[in-house]
């Protein structure tokens, strides 16, 4: 791997997209390699993703415009497929991904941070989706993803307007979980994804696949989704341990994730 760099902890797994000369911009090499990370993941080990850029100046600034601006109608259609599978492919983990997120996120590194299930912002965070003023528009889920996390409205003004939106802002408009000093953030991501390990995977992943299932579906079908994934959860190790212990007023043995 080139431009991307894992560290597992525990069972929290550490990734950082390492190209600070061009502030950690996507280009096809990039999108490619953290595909490919994303898809070795083993989800018997790991319980949770923190993934970040490096230093301190950008999480993502965008996808690569250098390597955009010669692209044909096909190329760029190509482009953003690739891009939208490997965000899908982030969404669809079947356990959470925290965004840590430093300095600048714009373009692709917003609509990348919004692929995650939780994001962490530093103090310094900007976020941006400036596509419109490049002659173009979100190619990597801005367009649905942003309306969907902070509401049509406010997802409109951005995407129009191409405003970039700070840290409390951001925080404000529900962009963002948190905000914490440059110096703290990623601790703190790091910390939340710990607390996160602790807690039962089989639930854990339930919990998520109905969220995302339950985006697509009617009130009625939201219902019988989370009662079927509620369901699943009865009859593991983990759920008669857990609730063997509370009822015993007793310290839980830990989650296997059976």
């Amino acid at each position: 791997m080139e431009y991307i760099k894992t560290e597992q902890l525990d069972h929290l797994l550490k990734i950082t997209i390492d190209r600070p000369s061009a502030l950690n911009a996507l280009n096809i090499d990039v999108l490619k390699e953290l595909y490919e990370v994303i898809s070795s993941i083993d989800i018997k080990t790991i319980r949770c993703v923190i993934l970040t850029g490096a230093g301190e100046k950008a999480f993502v600034a965008g996808a690569d415009i250098a390597s955009m601006k010669e692209m044909n109608k096909t190329q760029a259609e190509e482009f953003s497929l690739l891009g939208n599978n490997v965000f899908n492919k982030i969404e669809t983990l079947p356990i959470p991904v925290i965004a840590a997120v430093n300095g600048y996120a714009l373009g692709g590194g917003c609509e990348l941070a919004l692929a995650c299930d939780i994001r962490i912002a530093s103090e310094n965070a900007i976020f941006s989706q400036p596509e419109v003023g490049l002659g173009i528009m979100p190619g990597f889920g801005g367009s649905f993803r942003l309306p969907r996390l902070i509401g049509e409205g406010l997802a409109k003004e951005m995407l129009f307007t191409g405003d970039r939106v700070n840290a409390a802002r951001a925080f404000a408009i529900g962009l963002v979980n948190a905000v914490y000093p440059k110096e703290e953030f990623l601790d703190k991501a790091i910390e939340m994804g710990a607390k996160i390990c602790k807690n039962s995977p089989i639930g854990i992943k339930a919990t998520k696949q109905v969220i995302n299932e339950a985006r697509n579906l009617e009130v009625s079908g939201k219902i019988n989704a989370e009662a079927r994934y509620f369901a699943g959860c009865f009859e593991t190790e983990d759920q008669r341990e857990a609730m063997s212990a509370m009822l015993e007023k007793r310290a839980a043995k830990g989650f296997v994730g059976r």
